[in-house]
């Protein structure tokens, strides 16, 4: 096998155990979208679109990003619009940290291959029923981001309520 294969097969088995770990969760909603040439430019926004029923629970939002030791910065910097069923809109500019100061990743890593799961809204009720969208860009000072594999956004419901 090459070595593109082996990433591939990884990220499968990556992708399957993130799903599978989800599953124990009371998860609302998750999904993620891929970078083939692990590359994400400017301009390539990411849509998540989510169909909510419950507006009694309280939600968790987070993002997983997966990057690789080709990701040349050690934080990344997000510009998040979220749009309710009603087509209200809120703009969030996020920065997280992927990486400590001397350049030791943050959440778990494999090989070339590390996954932060990053928390985006803690505690919250939706006011509305119907589908939200969340439409997400990088803010990197670069066009062409590279180094990230994939990036997904969940919802959990919190437990014991």
């Amino acid at each position: 096998m090459t070595e593109g294969t082996d990433k591939k097969i990884f990220l499968v088995i990556v992708s399957s155990l993130f799903i599978a770990c989800s599953c124990s969760r009371n998860v609302v909603f998750t999904d993620n979208v891929s970078f083939p040439s692990e590359l994400w430019s400017v301009g390539n926004d990411i849509e998540f679109k989510s169909d909510i029923i419950d507006t009694n629970s309280i939600n968790n939002i987070y993002f997983t990003i997966r990057t690789g030791t080709s990701y040349p910065f050690r934080n990344v910097w997000l510009f998040v619009k979220t749009t309710s069923p009603d087509g209200k809109t809120i703009t969030d500019t996020l920065q997280y940290n992927l990486a400590d100061e001397k350049g030791k990743w943050f959440g778990r890593g494999f090989g070339d291959i590390h996954e932060l799961s990053l928390p985006y809204k803690t505690g919250i009720y939706f006011p509305k029923k119907g589908t939200y969208t969340y439409n997400i860009m990088h803010g990197m000072r670069i066009e062409e981001l590279k180094g990230v594999y994939d990036f997904g956004l969940s919802i959990e419901k919190l437990k014991n309520q």
